[in-house]
């Protein structure tokens, strides 16, 4: 039997609004958004070209955000900023990573999630859907 749609969430989000949190705030914003894989990333990116390294921080952001929708949780415990990661498989493909404790409350009540992220140069998005769970 195929599995069901348990939840859908999407994020839509002005790079300007990223940009701006940069701005005041610094690195200290990313390291607070971004999971340890995803600030690496984000500096790496940052390094060869700024626009692009803000780019990937505002998918990443959007990301979170359009999870949490997905979940029904918002920003509340156990979901927060660095608890999930929208990490790059070998071929490119974005995946969802989860920390503990969100990785263990989440694998409790759902199955696969699938996220895909979208950016122009003053636009990004982030559909995010998630799997009911398996039962065995």
């Amino acid at each position: 039997m195929p599995a069901a749609i348990a939840g859908v969430g999407i994020d839509l989000l002005r790079v300007e609004r990223i940009e701006q949190a940069l701005a005041r705030h610094g690195d200290r914003f990313a390291q607070k958004v971004l999971g340890p894989e995803e600030f690496a990333k984000f500096v790496a990116r940052r390094t060869r070209d700024p626009r692009r390294g803000v780019r990937f921080l505002a998918t990443r952001f959007a990301a979170k955000e359009a999870f949490s929708k997905a979940v029904g949780l918002g920003m509340r415990m156990p979901m927060s900023w660095r608890r999930m990661q929208a990490l790059n498989a070998p071929g490119g493909r974005p995946v969802v990573v989860l920390a503990e404790p969100l990785k263990t409350w989440y694998e409790a009540r759902f199955g696969a999630a699938h996220v895909s992220l979208t950016d122009e140069h003053d636009m990004v998005a982030a559909y995010v859907v998630v799997e009911t769970r398996r039962t065995p």
